[in-house]
């Protein structure tokens, strides 16, 4: 597991490897791919006073976003101690499903 947080030319952003995380199996076993939209879909149910002022650039292999240094150490916290436990991440995915969220993974 990787999640780093990156500052170029004053652009921060956060990226994380996606795949071979410990809530990888929880997220197979729900019907989803455990790549970057994925993650970004959590993000985005899961922490939406956050995501709502960050900008996203996610691949398969990996999630990214980008904003302040602020709101992307919020989200480094939160999503920290989300990817180390499966029963979290079935917990949000259940929660998502039952409001009508769609993951786009």
């Amino acid at each position: 597991m990787t999640i780093n947080l990156h500052d170029f030319d004053g652009e921060h952003s956060l990226t994380l490897d996606a795949g071979g995380l410990a809530a990888d199996d929880a997220v197979v076993a729900a019907g989803h791919e455990p790549n970057g939209y994925f993650w970004e879909g959590l993000v985005r149910f899961a922490w939406p006073d956050i995501a709502e002022r960050l900008d996203f650039d996610s691949e398969a292999g990996m999630f990214c976003a980008v904003g302040s240094s602020s709101d992307l150490a919020r989200l480094q916290t939160a999503v920290e101690s989300v990817i180390t436990n499966p029963e979290v991440v079935r917990d949000i995915i259940a929660r998502a499903e039952t409001a009508g969220f769609e993951f786009d993974d």
